[in-house]
């Protein structure tokens, strides 16, 4: 029987009718372990959407009771010792994040092709040989992460035009031994890595994959000798342009299969001005990519530039970091800086997931000190000045914040409460926080909770710093930081306009802001901000020549 005393989470979880619930550590180890597993309880938390159990080796399986937490829309199992997961999984209709990276798992149930809402698939770290077929029933993925298991190979119906959402593919350190040419029905792919695994041949119909901007295939041994460097190079373009020339992959692809005579020309009259140079074809190879890496990077040498260092201690915490700055960006006229503000909210509850896949953060240039640093800390040695309050550490800032979240449902008699409230649980048992650190040692940032007053954007700001963090994937970052830039541009054109519709009429706070702030384009300038390691190597930069792939015509980007 449960000692229920001893689960006081859950029994807090279902007193305050929560919606999110996060285990986590030693503690709540010693609680399964103790008690032979997880509460009984926690399967009639009924209103959950978020379960988080993770690192917790004495958790060694889910009862098939999960079933009756249908409201769930992310569950996160990973770091634990599971070695199986209940078929009534597929009851979770509402589903749309499941993590079970790191544990024990030797094969997954049927059932999770029945999770027609799922969009992020994380089974890393396992031990599994194969997945499920009928993976193309959940039209909704766009990320799947299957990386370091034994895996042979995809499922037969995995390369469809019906996974048209499917974005991210990590399949590293597995043993797939074929790539189907089929791969290019996955017309929404960017990403896709199978690094370290038994490949001898890629597929030339990779290169009709219109919109990938990074793939990986190093540690395979390809029958293409020049290939086989060229990955080892890992530079995307100029690998798709070697398998859309013709390059030997396995079979052609579609641009291919008419005019595959003029191809060959082609590549002989190329051989043909090798010789000329006077150069080995191992010399020549090597100077093409490292000019491919300055085409696509772009890196701007400005010493101004800011950058931000990743610590390691980000890695097992939230490890994934893209900024950007921006400049041009109207705030001053109407309501233009509130417009912005409840742009970045609805971003935040849509495609950053309520702030469980990421978290958005903007500050003032102006305010900045860099070079900055991406840290975590515990949260007894964090200080921050959160936004409209005075400065205090994490500890005292999370129980200030559960403290009104309590008064907020016993004055309203909501089940949910508002503002930074909502996140807490994202935090619960972490022994180290992330946050973004500037050249005095002020903390800016405390995602995915607050920023800082220090830097606080205001209707003034004309350069914003951008940052998004994430623990899911870079890819996650560098789309939703396209997704805020786009809708940026589309806000500025939006006030612009309405500014000239409203002094072409004659209103008479038009003028005045006119004057002011100096401001008639609607032109946003992004540019660059590069990651690096302790050691000053670079990351990534963004945005990349690859990101940022859109016709907005008041976008400008500096390389």
């Amino acid at each position: 029987m449960d000692d229920q005393d001893n689960w006081a989470e859950i029994e807090k979880a279902a007193n305050e009718k929560r919606r999110e619930l996060v285990l986590q550590g030693s503690i709540v180890d010693e609680k399964i372990s103790s008690n032979g597993g997880l509460s009984s309880r926690i399967y009639s938390l009924t209103l959950l959407n978020y379960l988080e159990i993770i690192q917790c080796p004495s958790l060694t399986e889910i009862h098939e009771d999960i079933k009756n937490l249908t409201n769930l829309q992310s569950l996160i199992l990973c770091r634990n010792k599971l070695s199986f997961i209940p078929k009534t999984i597929g009851n979770l209709k509402s589903l749309k994040v499941l993590d079970v990276s790191v544990n024990n798992l030797k094969v997954l149930p049927d059932e999770i092709t029945h999770l027609s809402d799922l969009n992020t698939l994380n089974v890393s770290c396992n031990n599994l040989t194969s997945l499920p077929d009928g993976l193309c029933r959940c039209t909704k993925l766009s990320t799947i992460n299957i990386s370091k298991n034994e895996i042979t190979r995809f499922p037969a119906d995995f390369y469809t035009d019906r996974l048209d959402l499917l974005s991210s593919i990590i399949a590293s350190d597995n043993s797939i031994e074929e790539l189907c040419g089929d791969v290019h029905k996955l017309s929404a792919l960017k990403v896709l890595d199978l690094s370290n695994n038994k490949l001898i041949e890629i597929p030339a119909d990779l290169g009709d994959c219109s919109k990938l901007k990074e793939i990986n295939f190093k540690g395979n041994k390809l029958k293409d000798k020049r290939l086989e460097k060229m990955v080892n190079g890992c530079q995307t373009k100029s690998i798709l342009d070697y398998l859309r020339a013709g390059g030997r992959g396995k079979g052609k692809g579609k641009q291919q299969e008419e005019g595959d005579k003029a191809e060959s020309g082609r590549v002989a009259d190329k051989k043909k001005k090798q010789h000329k140079k006077k150069k080995n074809v191992e010399e020549e190879e090597v100077d093409e990519m490292n000019q491919m890496v300055v085409k696509i990077l772009h890196v701007s040498e400005s010493p101004t530039a800011l950058t931000v260092t990743v610590t390691s201690e980000v890695k097992d915490v939230r490890p994934y970091l893209v900024c950007c700055v921006v400049k041009g960006m109207n705030l001053k006229s109407g309501n233009a800086l509130k417009r912005f503000l409840v742009a970045q909210t609805k971003l935040h509850d849509d495609i950053c997931g309520k702030r469980t896949t990421a978290t958005i953060a903007t500050h003032d240039v102006q305010l900045l000190k860099g070079p900055l640093v991406y840290d975590a800390r515990p949260p007894a040695q964090l200080k921050i000045i959160p936004l409209s309050r005075k400065e205090m550490t994490a500890v005292d800032l999370m129980k200030q914040l559960q403290l009104e979240a309590d008064d907020q449902r016993k004055q309203k008699k909501r089940q949910n409460v508002s503002g930074l409230h909502k996140y807490l649980q994202l935090l619960d048992g972490k022994e180290l926080y992330p946050c973004l650190v500037d050249a005095e040692g002020h903390v800016i940032s405390f995602p995915p909770i607050t920023n800082s007053e220090k830097t606080k954007i205001r209707k003034t700001t004309k350069e914003l710093f951008l940052e998004v963090t994430s623990s899911t994937s870079l890819q996650t970052c560098k789309d939703i930081m396209d997704a805020l830039i786009m809708k940026m541009a589309e806000l500025n054109k939006f006030t612009s306009e309405h500014r000239e519709e409203a002094g072409s009429e004659g209103e008479c706070d038009a003028a005045p802001d006119s004057a002011s702030d100096g401001m008639t384009s609607s032109e946003l300038t992004i540019q660059q901000v590069r990651t690096v390691d302790p050691d000053g190597n670079l990351k990534v930069v963004y945005p990349s020549k690859t990101d940022l792939s859109t016709d907005v015509d008041n976008l400008k980007v500096i390389w």
